[in-house]
């Protein structure tokens, strides 16, 4: 299978990840633009050089592409981006030529542009640490009340915010007629960081009358597509650990935990099965009462059992903590247990819930489906994962002050020792921090 990705930037789960997935299987083929022409938080991406690759690239089974990244240069020049409706209308428009020359399935998505309630302007424009929850309260209350409400943002902030909402809206209108026109097989809006209140969520509402499919989440979305385009049928059945509270809305997310899990499994084209005939159980470590996050000093109950592994095929999620692993989960699931590759599917601890959900469902198809498994690729992914959502996110990052990759390297080996019955030994790990803050590390073998 030939499949092409076009990703939301160069982030290591946007970029890394899905590469590292397809390698599981030596026949899978998963074509990438060089990373160099990917956005991030410094610059946009080389659209130019994005639509050249596309267009040059032999005879394929299908295309992921990250509409965000052809249109504006990725997911967050799609909030930053100061072009006009026509600029990028033009530029789309030379795209849907380009896809329709390929004759090939294609599954694409686009964000709906998400409101951050916070001050903080990394991924925002200039404005955002002045007014972000400002222009948040503005569009929550506006929302509620059905009329506009009062806002202490000075006009021509709170409009050039209003017209990029609206600009991003109608270029999603354009794709949406594009699905209704057959170009997109499948085509899904993406929202995240949401609240109940919004024009983010009236711009959903909107969309999903109009018969478009909309769903929370993000960065999990391209891994979905790809597990939905290697097709085959595979049985999950969902196992919470906690199954008296999984009807909770985890963090940055709108719906609840069941919701979640029953949404990531149909995008990826899994059928949902009782655990009696599942191919694999999709084991859930569940939070009570409340989602913890440990950068955000939001305490909740960690896994307070004991943890036997099943006799049949399985893969864990962690979703008890947003951006990081459950300490006491992990420990039960590797140090009181034996870890088989023929019956482990694979781990997931990452950012979100569907962030966590989707790249894990996303490996344990690729692997339960592989022509010509690798087992090497397989250990290398999970290797990854216990490094960066348990080592790193749950328990480094919190010691570090800035990213200083010096330290970090100290200060994760002692992981890697405890890790050392689990992991790729002597593998030449490196880290770095891609995007020179402490949010993500990327880890890399030599």
């Amino acid at each position: 299978m030939k499949i092409a990705l076009i990703p939301i930037d160069d982030r290591p789960v946007c970029y890394q990840l899905p590469e590292m997935i397809s390698k599981i299987d030596d026949t899978f083929e998963l074509c990438l633009p060089e990373r160099k022409y990917l956005g991030n938080l410094e610059k946009q991406a080389d659209i130019d050089n994005l639509f050249e690759w596309l267009e040059t690239l032999p005879e394929l089974d299908g295309i992921v592409l990250s509409l965000d990244t052809l249109a504006y240069g990725g997911l967050v020049s799609s909030r930053r981006c100061p072009e006009s409706f026509e600029d990028i209308k033009k530029r789309v428009e030379k795209l849907k030529e380009i896809l329709i020359s390929k004759k090939c399935k294609v599954y694409a998505f686009s964000s709906i542009m998400r409101i951050a309630n916070n001050n903080y302007n990394i991924e925002e424009k200039p404005y955002w640490s002045q007014y972000g929850t400002e222009i948040f309260k503005y569009s929550y209350n506006t929302h509620k009340t059905g009329r506009p409400q009062p806002v202490s943002v000075p006009d021509e902030i709170l409009n050039d915010y209003l017209a990029t909402r609206k600009r991003n809206f109608e270029i999603n209108k354009i794709y949406l007629e594009w699905q209704k026109e057959g170009l997109l097989d499948i085509l899904v809006f993406s929202k995240d960081d949401c609240a109940q209140y919004g024009f983010n969520v009236q711009e959903a509402v909107e969309l999903e009358t109009s018969g478009a499919y909309v769903k929370t989440g993000a960065d999990e979305i391209p891994l979905s597509l790809l597990a939905r385009m290697i097709g085959g049928n595979i049985r999950i059945c969902p196992v919470f650990l906690e199954p008296e509270y999984k009807n909770l809305i985890s963090n940055y997310e709108d719906i609840s935990i069941e919701k979640s899990v029953q949404g990531q499994l149909e995008l990826a084209g899994c059928e949902i099965s009782d655990e009696e005939n599942a191919d694999i159980l999709l084991i859930i470590n569940n939070f009570e009462k409340n989602q913890g996050e440990i950068v955000m000093k939001i305490d909740t109950k960690s896994f307070g059992r004991s943890f036997k592994v099943p006799d049949k095929s399985y893969m864990a999620a962690d979703v008890r903590f947003a951006n990081g692993a459950d300490n006491n989960f992990v420990n039960e699931l590797l140090f009181n247990n034996k870890i088989s590759d023929e019956t482990f599917y694979g781990y997931s601890g990452w950012n979100t819930s569907a962030n966590t959900l989707g790249s894990l469902i996303f490996a344990a198809k690729t692997k339960f489906f592989a022509k010509k498994y690798n087992k090497l690729a397989f250990k290398k992914l999970q290797t990854v994962r216990f490094l960066d959502d348990w080592a790193y996110q749950a328990n480094v990052r919190q010691t570090l002050a800035s990213p200083d990759i010096e330290e970090l390297n100290t200060r994760m080996k002692a992981f890697e020792k405890r890790l050392e019955n689990v992991i790729i030994q002597d593998a030449g790990i490196k880290y770095s921090f891609p995007w020179h803050r402490l949010f993500e590390v990327e880890i890399e073998f030599s």
